[in-house]
């Protein structure tokens, strides 16, 4: 599957969440609210979920293959890097 376009749609400098992203696959499929968190030292992509009565949590899409997921983990986190570097360089906020 390919990915077409991973837009950063929002940017955060504090917290736990970092970005709020969508993914485009194939041009023809979209995945919003992919989300960048910051871990500790690890930055990572958390897909899209929605929270169960229990308190836990449950995602709404993911990837199937573990190849496919960091391929998709890999252009979103680049995508969320350029736009951090876009930010700090004084261009326009996403």
């Amino acid at each position: 599957m390919n990915i077409s376009d991973v837009t950063v749609r929002k940017l955060f400098t504090e917290g736990i969440l970092r970005a709020v992203v969508s993914v485009t696959l194939e041009n023809v499929f979209v995945v919003h609210d992919v989300k960048v968190l910051s871990v500790g030292e690890r930055i990572l992509m958390v897909m899209p979920n929605r929270k169960n009565g229990d308190g836990t949590f449950r995602d709404v899409a993911h990837p199937i293959d573990p190849v496919f997921r960091r391929e998709m983990e890999t252009a979103v986190l680049a995508a969320y890097e350029k736009a951090r570097e876009t930010v700090a360089e004084g261009s326009p906020t996403v």
